[in-house]
């Protein structure tokens, strides 16, 4: 069934209905890495992509996560209404809503976001769950932080703020391109995180990477394995593992 719009917002700013995705062979091959996102950084390392960000930058709300899934992608900037009159007024900016209607199991939330104020917060994050998204990466701050580890749900931002965003931001694009923390991600490129960091690899480098990365992630497998064998340091360091 062809996807169509709520009319939350223009309809020029939705700038995709579908993404481009990639095999789900593909996204299994980088489920399966054993260190997800510390094995991509030192593909991406090699191949001169510039991808990663560290957790100190981006911290998970809830310890113990990782996810791989497709970005699907949302533009917030501040809100050019005065905050009382669009409180009062009800004028909510935000159209995150969008994405969720469009989304389809398996996708990650990406929001590059307006700080000091909420660009998520608990309900549209039950919505978003509910649609198929199985997490989300916000280069900004968002509320409500005991419900996503209540809902057992995996967040990614720069910190927490009891400030509604309705009045504050305003969606702008839904499946454009958007800057996280400097990293450029365009929709159904493949959003990687874990407690280390996130990773954004580039929908048409995600082959390239990924065989780059199954070989590291070997190496590093048997260099543990001979390690916890009792081979010797000597030995260790002479081996090319990777």
């Amino acid at each position: 069934m062809p996807k169509t719009t709520l009319g939350k917002l223009p309809r020029e700013a939705i700038r995709m209905l579908e993404i481009p995705r990639l095999a789900p062979e593909i996204l299994d091959g980088f489920r399966n890495l054993i260190d997800l996102t510390g094995t991509l950084s030192d593909a991406c390392d090699e191949l001169g992509i510039v991808a990663v960000i560290p957790g100190y930058i981006l911290p998970p709300v809830n310890t113990g996560k990782r996810i791989v899934g497709p970005a699907l992608t949302v533009r917030n900037i501040a809100h050019s209404a005065q905050i009382h009159k669009a409180a009062n007024d009800k004028l909510s900016g935000q159209g995150e809503t969008e994405a969720h209607n469009l989304a389809e199991p398996g996708d990650v939330l990406v929001i590059e976001g307006v700080m000091g104020c909420s660009n998520m917060g608990g309900q549209s994050a039950t919505i978003a769950k509910r649609q198929g998204f199985i997490g989300a990466i916000v280069d900004a701050t968002v509320r409500d932080p005991e419900q996503y580890r209540g809902m057992d749900w995996p967040v990614w931002c720069k910190g927490f703020t009891p400030i509604t965003g309705k009045w504050r931001t305003q969606t702008v694009e839904v499946n454009g391109t958007v800057q996280v923390c400097g990293i450029q991600v365009k929709p159904g490129d493949i959003a990687c995180a874990d407690e280390a960091g996130v990773a954004f690899i580039p929908h048409d480098k995600a082959v390239q990477v990924l065989e780059v990365a199954r070989r590291i992630d070997a190496g590093d497998t048997k260099r543990k394995a001979d390690i916890d064998a009792g081979v010797g340091i000597g030995d260790i360091l002479k081996t090319k593992y990777k």
